[in-house]
């Protein structure tokens, strides 16, 4: 079963199902990740040469019930074997009718948004685990798929669950695409605009698929951002609220206060704690791994330059690029998006515009951190540390922020600043970065290598200067 969608990527993630699902016997797989990541179209993509059988849950609304769940799952069925609609009242009954329905031949079963599926019923996740055991082990041609954008109840009720322990032969997280595959499945969709305007794209959609597949390839960046996010109507402009009411239902609040912390820069959780006003229980820890394992933040381990040992401080930073710039941009103005106002104006006369876009792509390039490294020549085994790296001021040392640090084996600290600009930079830029490392308290016999990656070109005066180690046009990453 395929799809008229160009597919791009996903080699690593097709590689590993295929070869799974070569091992002998029945096998059982979970696929979790942000929603909108492309999860049932990898394994749309995947089931291809496979009989494939495919269940969704129904998404949380109003007056949903465990029933309105499994009568979805009869019509689902009734579909693939071609019959009339069936009901069933309980879980058992629809797992032995999909058994039913089995042949011979190979088969890829897709359950997915699987927590939907369990909704209001407690004894959903053992019958699934007894028809695993009873029915479906019994079929070695059978590749069962296990998936959901809730990856917090996939970890509570499956991967932590000691009725699926031993069971699950593969368990996949999937990520958006890289800077690469982004670039390739927009070129595959038909955009024509230069590296600069996909940038401006990627720095709103970040490597989403579901929101690449929305550009529209006969419009520049600016166009397709109008739509999508500053129309009424513009898909964006709505999708961050059901994201957060379909992910986290009632909780849903404390964690998009969470985020509103968050999108103004990198926190600890003490910062995070005195923002909320917090009190200190173990409750903030657990809210924080939850945006975590769903795909919205990202934790950044600090540690100590002179051992290379990891401190105990964590920052925490709101790396899903569309979440980011929904927040910064697309909820202050909801009022006039919605009366109109950003029909004819022009993007980059907007406030902070130009520099909102900067810190969207830093946070891009901080996801694709691999393709930093590799701009540097630096490979894992050299690697002490790569992460945003926060100096706090004490009485001894000045307070500092670098957009990227890299520490090596060879006591090389590399200080990388991240420069999104529509001219060229000027010299400037160096007085910025020697400013920025006199801060630094450096341990003796450590060199400190200046790096700088842009997007806009830097002026003759600057590499003249052969200030910085490297000067990376971050547009040859695509």
């Amino acid at each position: 079963m395929g799809s008229n969608k160009a597919f791009t990527g996903r080699e690593r993630e097709l590689a590993q199902l295929k070869s799974f699902s070569r091992q002998t016997g029945a096998q059982l797989a979970v696929i979790k990740g942000r929603r909108r990541v492309g999860k049932s179209r990898l394994i749309q993509e995947f089931a291809q040469d496979f009989q494939f059988f495919s269940f969704a849950g129904l998404a949380p609304i109003k007056g949903m019930t465990a029933q309105s769940e499994r009568d979805a799952f009869g019509r689902q069925l009734a579909h693939i074997m071609g019959i009339s609609p069936v009901t069933f009242t309980d879980w058992t009954d629809a797992f032995h009718a999909l058994t039913s329905a089995l042949s011979e031949k190979p088969t890829v079963i897709l359950l997915d948004e699987i927590s939907w599926m369990a909704t209001d019923d407690p004894t959903f996740v053992p019958k699934l685990k007894n028809w695993w055991d009873l029915e479906i082990s019994r079929h070695p041609e059978v590749v069962v798929i296990i998936c959901g954008s809730v990856s917090t109840w996939i970890e509570e009720n499956i991967l932590n669950s000691t009725s699926f322990f031993g069971r699950i032969g593969l368990t996949i997280h999937l990520n958006p695409l890289s800077l690469v595959e982004s670039c390739a499945l927009l070129r595959a969709r038909g955009f024509k605009g230069s590296l600069y305007e996909v940038y401006k794209i990627l720095a709103v959609t970040g490597g989403i698929p579901w929101y690449l597949e929305q550009i529209q390839p006969d419009c520049m960046a600016d166009d397709n951002i109008k739509r999508l996010c500053f129309e009424k109507n513009g898909l964006l402009t709505t999708e961050f609220e059901k994201i957060f009411h379909d992910l986290f239902g009632e909780k849903g609040s404390i964690y998009k206060k969470i985020l509103r912390i968050l999108q103004t820069g990198l926190k600890t959780l003490a910062d995070i704690r005195k923002e909320l006003n917090y009190s200190h229980s173990g409750t903030l820890s657990e809210f924080m791994q939850n945006l975590i394992v769903a795909g919205f933040v990202t934790q950044h381990a600090q540690w100590s330059l002179k051992t290379g040992k990891t401190a105990k401080q964590t920052l925490y930073r709101l790396s899903d690029s569309y979440s980011r710039f929904y927040l910064k941009y697309i909820e202050p103005n909801h009022t006039k998006i919605h009366a109109g106002h950003f029909a004819d104006i022009e993007l980059e006369s907007l406030p902070g515009w130009l520099s909102t876009l900067g810190v969207q792509i830093e946070n891009l390039l901080l996801d694709n951190r691999a393709q930093l490294l590799k701009s540097l020549d630096i490979t894992n085994i050299d690697l002490v540390g790569d992460n945003p790296y926060i100096q706090k001021a004490t009485a001894r040392k000045k307070g500092c922020q670098i957009d990227y640090l890299v520490q090596t084996r060879q006591r090389n600290i590399f200080v990388c600043e991240f420069k999104f600009k529509r001219n060229e930079l000027s010299t400037e830029i160096i007085d910025e970065m020697k400013e920025k490392i006199a801060k630094i308290q450096v341990p003796r016999g450590f060199a400190i290598i200046p790096v700088l990656f842009h997007l806009g070109g830097v002026s003759e005066s600057v590499e003249d200067k052969q200030y910085f180690y490297r000067m990376v046009d971050i547009t040859h990453f695509l």
